[in-house]
């Protein structure tokens, strides 16, 4: 893992994020609707937490966080997500080292999601990782919006992905997928540009 600094000097950036940071901080959400049509017979959760991760990784705006030394961007972020246990009726955070081939991917998640998912702690996968995002599953229903609020300082910069129960319509399967950011570093255009890759990557799977 590297964490790069950024340097407030020089970053093009810096008066938007200082507002958005000192002044004005703000987090926003959206919702929208994916187009899932092309992974009808694939294993959909781990699919899609394997396609977030690597549009994640393809854009710097979602890799930003800040920590103690100042703001910066990792080279690559791994992802944290919830599983459901059947028997309790509850879930649990773990996480699963990134990978660029799909099919790596999905052996590690399988093998994570087995030895956790019988797990009634809250986090039971240990040392997780500082570079990771969040992502969750709600799969019995559907959504048009969905908000996730935040209450720390108002400075968790890195994206957190909600997803809801499928749906088809039109001959098409759809998907809601709720995003939220920090405006100190993703603008509309970023989070715009993120579901153009992410839409790619998905119609191309």
């Amino acid at each position: 893992m590297a964490f790069a600094l950024i340097d407030l000097e020089t970053w093009e950036r810096r008066e938007f994020y200082e507002h958005f940071i000192n002044e004005v901080r703000c987090t926003y959400s959206t919702t929208v609707q994916l187009d899932i049509t092309s992974l009808k017979g694939c294993r959909l959760y781990p699919a899609m937490i394997w396609l977030l991760t690597q549009t994640v990784n393809q854009l710097p705006e979602f890799r930003t966080a800040l920590t103690d030394a100042g703001p910066g961007i990792y080279d690559r972020l791994h992802p944290a997500y919830t599983i459901f246990n059947q028997e309790s009726k509850s879930f649990s955070g773990i996480w699963t080292e990134a990978h660029s081939d799909y099919s790596e991917f999905l052996r590690a998640y399988e093998a994570d999601a087995a030895m956790f998912s019988s797990s009634v702690k809250f986090a039971p996968k240990p040392n997780r990782p500082s570079n990771t995002f969040d992502i969750s599953m709600v799969p019995w229903f559907t959504f048009t919006a969905f908000n996730i609020n935040v209450f720390d300082q108002g400075t968790y910069l890195l994206p957190i992905f909600t997803m809801g129960k499928f749906f088809d319509t039109g001959g098409k399967r759809m998907l809601p997928l709720a995003i939220q950011v920090h405006h100190a570093v993703c603008d509309g255009y970023h989070v715009g540009r993120f579901l153009e890759i992410l839409q790619e990557k998905i119609s191309s799977f």
